[in-house]
């Protein structure tokens, strides 16, 4: 078997049957395989995945095991050569696993570490943390206060040598797409459980450059990841992201007391800049545009234009259009292209998952996205 899918869901239903969707249909042409791991999930996930993915392996944890156990536990079942750590909001394009795996990075390099890919948010925008450097206490500094926004000179925490489209080596790859071979993974016995979640794919990359291996980041496909969706950023998250950040300073970094103070007050700074950037846009919709290809009716709110071709629309900046994308006509590339052409229209976007008739999206990617039921 080729590539081993590791998809890792705690209470995000919804997001996890259209990853799972779009995974599917990126995984034709391939052998390849899909395990879910669910962390006690209370959302009727794994019922879902029962009813409408019977033959994929599910794996039931009996409690929220952490992002480094619980993907651990999917790679140990896994018969890949290849394995990709996919978080469950985000959505893949039909060709992102072929194009990885048909490219020189795999073919033609021997010192191969792991690879990443182009993430973009629910609207279009490229996000940063797609390629990054090693938080070295300096580069921690420049990141916390800000100083990358000013010269590239600051600019290693996200590893600004590299253009977002432009392939290339950097020193760190974010954990909702990390694809590498499965040895290469279990030869470090994968994510340290000694860390619940948030500095696992930091230290994991950072293990790997440690052997002399290249970790690169791919431009040349982009993958949807709503980054809100799978963590709700409360107290408890501040708490987390505090430790995970300490944790991976001690593990690699020589103590002292100067480090160990400016790291402390650094990392509860950036956890505290992270919470707060989480906010839940509220729009207010004048009409709709479904593109879809086929006879599609769908209960809305408010008036909605049928349009079968991305060519025909003409934006309206007067007005607060919301797009809806008909997946079952529209591929999932078509999709990306179109949400990274219009990415600066402010336009809200939704995708319409017929199987079970709901939109699915997110305009910010530090709220938590927005699921209809229709």
């Amino acid at each position: 078997m080729q590539l081993s899918i590791i998809i890792l869901n705690y209470n995000v239903r919804y997001f996890l049957e259209q990853c799972v969707l779009s995974v599917q249909k990126a995984l034709e042409g391939i052998d390849g395989e899909i395990i879910v791991i669910d962390n006690a999930s209370s959302d009727a996930s794994c019922e879902m995945m029962k009813t409408k993915f019977p033959h994929i392996k599910l794996i039931e944890n009996e409690a929220n095991l952490g992002f480094p156990k619980g993907n651990n536990i999917g790679v140990a079942q896994a018969k890949g050569e290849y394995i990709c750590i996919l978080n469950p909001d985000t959505v893949v394009a039909e060709d992102t696993f072929s194009k990885i795996l048909n490219s020189q990075l795999i073919t033609h390099n021997s010192q191969l570490g792991i690879i990443g890919c182009k993430l973009i948010d629910g609207v279009g925008n490229f996000l940063p943390e797609s390629k990054r450097g090693v938080p070295t206490p300096w580069v921690a500094f420049t990141k916390i206060f800000g100083l990358y926004k000013i010269s590239n000179y600051f600019g290693k925490y996200y590893a600004q040598h590299l253009s977002e489209n432009e392939s290339g080596k950097v020193d760190i790859l974010v954990g909702a797409f990390m694809m590498m071979k499965r040895e290469l993974y279990l030869e470090f016995g994968g994510f340290d459980e000694n860390c619940f979640m948030y500095s696992d794919d930091i230290d994991l990359s950072y293990l790997v450059l440690k052997t002399g291996k290249s970790n690169y980041y791919f431009h040349e496909t982009s993958v949807i990841h709503y980054k809100g969706e799978s963590t709700v950023r409360d107290g408890t998250y501040m708490k987390r992201f505090r430790e995970a950040m300490q944790f991976f300073y001690k593990k690699h970094f020589k103590k002292s007391w100067f480090f160990d103070v400016m790291m402390q007050v650094g990392s509860f700074v950036f956890s505290l800049l992270k919470k707060n950037q989480q906010k839940n846009e509220v729009r207010i919709i004048d009409e709709y545009v479904v593109f879809s290809r086929g006879n599609l009716e769908l209960n809305l709110s408010k008036k909605a234009t049928y349009l079968p071709d991305f060519n025909q629309f003409e934006n309206q900046p007067q007005k607060n259009i919301e797009i809806i994308f008909d997946t079952t006509t529209f591929s999932f590339v078509e999709i990306i292209t179109f949400m990274q052409l219009n990415k600066s229209k402010n336009l809200s976007l939704k995708n319409y998952i017929s199987s079970s008739n709901y939109l699915i999206g997110s305009n910010n990617s530090n709220d938590r996205g927005q699921i209809i039921l229709l």
